[in-house]
């Protein structure tokens, strides 16, 4: 048999390349063969499934504070993810964040200086923002738009929403009050009038312009290409040969839900398997039960026990596929 492990990060119990290398070990037993895919969609993790770090840059953090932000940068090509500059994480979570002052600088420095070492292509992942600024810290500090004339921008947006829209949907995730989700609205929508008139991009009527609290939106004022990060993730990996002839392939994620299907990990990845017509495994931390019977998943939480399941996710993902393999082997392979 030879699958394809390639799932996304369990949060916070597991990489991606830690699940994916779980997945192998249990194809290991069985005697197949894994390619080792691990995927990301944009958010965090991206930098990692690219490639890993090889460069830092110290930048502006989300607060104002010096960041130690690091990236990639090989043969022209850049890859870039806001968390690690304009991160919710780098303020210690929404209780400690100020959302009305918290800022993309950073980012946009990150940016700036990945285009004067040579980058050509960048590649931003977008997904765990502090911000709700509409990238204007980050177009502040990218300077000029001449500069980025001939370079590629690619913006890798792991959900779908609108512009203003990101106020309410990710506002309250980033600390916002009420009162200061209106107000983040009302910057948002001045936001939209200002970039029209500036850049001639009516960026409020974009499809994923409100990722990263509409840094996705001030990024395309000025020419960048918003993506399913799912769907570029998956070019650069080369996804749709590995899948190409498989006899399995097995994604997966700390909780399965209606929202794994619109721009993650699984739904994307179970696009491709079903385009190839190979057999889908989905291995989840949690699986909602207005998604079960959408695909073949399994629970660990369910299988293991909540306690087993977090504390020992690597175990569980390893004797979860094993068990999927051996009844596929007794039932006959497919």
């Amino acid at each position: 048999m030879r699958v394809v492990a390639a799932p996304d990060k369990f949060r916070a119990t597991g990489s991606a390349t830690q699940i994916a290398a779980a997945v192998a070990r249990a194809v290991a037993r069985h005697g197949g063969s894994t390619t080792v895919l691990p995927m990301a969609d944009g958010g965090e993790g991206t930098l990692d499934v690219l490639g890993g770090p090889n460069r830092t840059t110290v930048v502006e953090g989300p607060l104002g504070d010096p960041v130690d932000a690091a990236w990639r940068l090989e043969g022209g090509t850049a890859v870039i993810e806001m968390a690690r500059a304009s991160g919710i994480a780098l303020v210690g979570g929404s209780a400690d964040n100020r959302p009305l002052d918290a800022t993309t600088t950073g980012t946009g420095q990150l940016i700036l200086d990945a285009v004067e070492k040579g980058a050509r292509r960048l590649i931003v992942g977008l997904g765990g923002s502090a911000t709700t600024d509409g990238g204007l810290g980050a177009l502040a500090a990218m300077g000029s738009p001449a500069r980025f004339r001939g370079v590629e921008l690619l913006v890798a947006c792991d959900v779908r929403t609108r512009f203003v829209e990101a106020a309410e949907v990710f506002g309250p995730q980033k600390g916002a009050s009420p009162a200061q989700v209106r107000m983040l609205r009302g910057r948002l929508e001045r936001l939209v009038q200002v970039y029209e008139e500036k850049y001639g991009v009516a960026v409020g009527n974009l499809s994923r312009s409100g990722a990263a609290g509409g840094l996705a939106g001030g990024l395309a004022a000025i020419g960048a290409e918003l993506v399913d990060g799912v769907d570029l993730i998956a070019e650069e990996v080369a996804l749709d040969e590995a899948v190409a002839g498989a006899d399995l392939v097995v994604t997966g994620e700390g909780r399965l839900d209606a929202g794994s299907f619109e721009g993650k990990v699984v739904g994307g990845v179970a696009a491709y398997a079903a385009a190839a017509g190979v057999p889908l495994l989905v291995v989840a931390g949690r699986v909602d039960p207005d998604v079960a019977g959408r695909v073949e998943a399994i629970s660990l939480v369910r299988r293991f026990g909540e306690e087993r399941a977090l504390e020992d996710t690597l175990w569980c993902v390893e004797e979860a596929v094993s068990d999927h393999l051996g009844a596929l082997g007794r039932g006959g392979e497919r």
